[in-house]
């Protein structure tokens, strides 16, 4: 019988059927940073349990590290407490860590992919929510409770509920100026931010099969926000490509049956699917939110819409939004001033955006007043692109060229919004308060678009800024 490659994973993954219903799955590789992992490795030692597979679990620290020290001890004291204890629990339970002295330490969405740990056909669990990241290769990847990390330590299992699958394509060719998280931030307006709830979500279709592999990742970092548990891309040569002589790839002969067993995971042809939805890539436009949920937003040249003309059941959150936003319905988005603007996060701190921003914003300068900051998602990313002198162009632009880390994708670190400031964002999530101040405001868009914003001084459309023509 045909099957999708969510069927094939998590078929080749199941230990058991529990009394529950659930299956009791095995993890592949098992991701750990600072902040879900403390109370995980405290929970085993009141238990009298050893971490069961320490080959299998890689740690790094991201999310609250500072971009603008570079010395030790932190000045955040929290900071500098969850850092040693990382170290610590990795040194005594004989865990891989990318630490900050190794060169490799980064965002842990940026770096398991760069390492080659992430890999095709197999299940990947981490303490954060957008583990889907990894889905790009082919994984089954999801994010997990601190709980949950404490089950996959002791047992490299853990217990889930068997998805639906939606394929999702999106055929036809992106015109000039847009970009793969205006596709992501396009589908979660469509299908809402419940619109994943119980779903896998398969991303197909000409515009992903020509997608680079860090576009990929983009797209399928972002499920989460659609309320789907993992989404993936079926693995193919770009795949194989990609991985090919990092570090934890599979090597010689290895290599081989790794790239035949990979690429035998990717969706039969003749699959049924749960649900298909189908989009053409030309309608989709600069993408901007303007609410409190990546599911409230507009193309740059879009009017706000007007809370009558909403669903029923999408009005509070609007009104709400608006009053926290200070927005007005019906009027234009595009020339609202920002106060920050910030290139980063794991969903665009990788090597591709800051090339791709880098060739537009030469010759610019940020406007005076906006704070701009540009973050590496790892120091392998740094290194590469301040050997390509990225960073000489960010800096000669008027952008602060900070060291690898979440920053200010969410308030656990020194990256902050302050008061009611307006932040024109490249990251994941604009809740309220998620940049660090309760009464701050976040606008998620592609990075070039946050470049946009930085040089005009306002959400702005990169298409004009940049005279990019279709």
């Amino acid at each position: 019988m045909a099957k999708s490659l969510f069927q094939k994973v998590w078929g080749a993954h199941v230990v058991r059927t529990l009394s529950s219903g659930a299956t009791q799955l095995f993890i592949g590789t098992h991701l750990i940073h600072e902040v879900t992992s403390p109370q995980a490795f405290g929970m085993l030692r009141a238990l009298g349990l050893k971490v069961r597979y320490p080959h299998r679990t890689f740690a790094t620290v991201d999310h609250i590290v500072p971009t603008d020290e570079g010395e030790e001890p932190f000045s955040d004291k929290l900071a500098d407490a969850m850092i040693k204890e990382l170290r610590k629990n990795c040194a005594e339970n004989n865990i891989t860590f990318f630490d900050r002295s190794t060169g490799f330490q980064g965002i842990v969405h940026v770096v398991g992919p760069e390492q080659g740990i992430t890999q095709p056909g197999t299940t990947i669990a981490c303490g954060d929510s957008h583990t889907a990241t990894h889905g790009a290769f082919g994984a089954i990847a999801f994010g997990i409770g601190t709980s949950q990390v404490r089950d996959v330590l002791a047992t490299q299992t853990m217990a889930l509920e068997a998805l639906k699958v939606r394929r999702i394509n999106v055929d036809g060719k992106l015109t000039p100026g847009v970009y793969s998280k205006d596709v992501i931030l396009h589908i979660i307006r469509l299908l809402g931010v419940n619109g994943g709830l119980g779903y896998a979500y398969e991303y197909g279709g000409s515009v992903f099969d020509g997608f680079t592999m860090e576009e990929r990742m983009t797209v399928c970092n972002m499920t989460i926000e659609g309320g789907a548990r993992c989404g993936y891309v079926n693995p193919d040569e770009k795949t194989v490509a990609y991985l090919k002589g990092r570090k934890y790839a599979p090597k010689g002969a290895d290599w081989d049956k790794a790239v035949t067993r990979w690429l035998s995971f990717a969706s039969d042809k003749d699959c049924a699917y749960d649900d298909v939805v189908n989009i053409r890539a030309e309608t989709i436009r600069p993408t901007v939110t303007w609410g409190i949920n990546p599911g409230q937003a507009i193309f740059i040249d879009e009017t706000l819409p007007k809370v009558e003309d909403l669903p029923e059941r999408e009005r509070g959150t609007a009104i709400e939004a608006y009053q926290y936003m200070k927005l007005q319905p019906g009027k234009a988005v595009k020339g609202t001033p920002i106060d920050v603007a910030f290139i980063g996060s794991c969903t665009n701190g990788r090597i591709s955006d800051f090339q791709e921003v880098a060739k537009f914003v030469k010759g610019h300068k940020v406007k005076a007043g906006v704070k701009a900051i540009v973050v590496p998602g790892s120091q392998l990313v740094a290194k590469i692109a301040e050997e390509m002198g990225l960073d000489k162009i960010f800096t000669d632009a008027g952008f602060e060229w900070r060291a690898a880390g979440c920053s200010m994708c969410l308030a656990m670190n020194p990256d902050k919004l302050v008061g009611d400031q307006l932040c024109a964002s490249s990251s994941n999530r604009n809740f309220k308060g998620r940049q660090g101040s309760p009464t701050g405001r976040t606008i998620l868009m592609s990075p070039l678009m946050v470049a946009a914003a930085a040089i005009t001084g306002t959400i702005a459309d990169a298409r004009e800024v940049f005279s990019i023509k279709s």
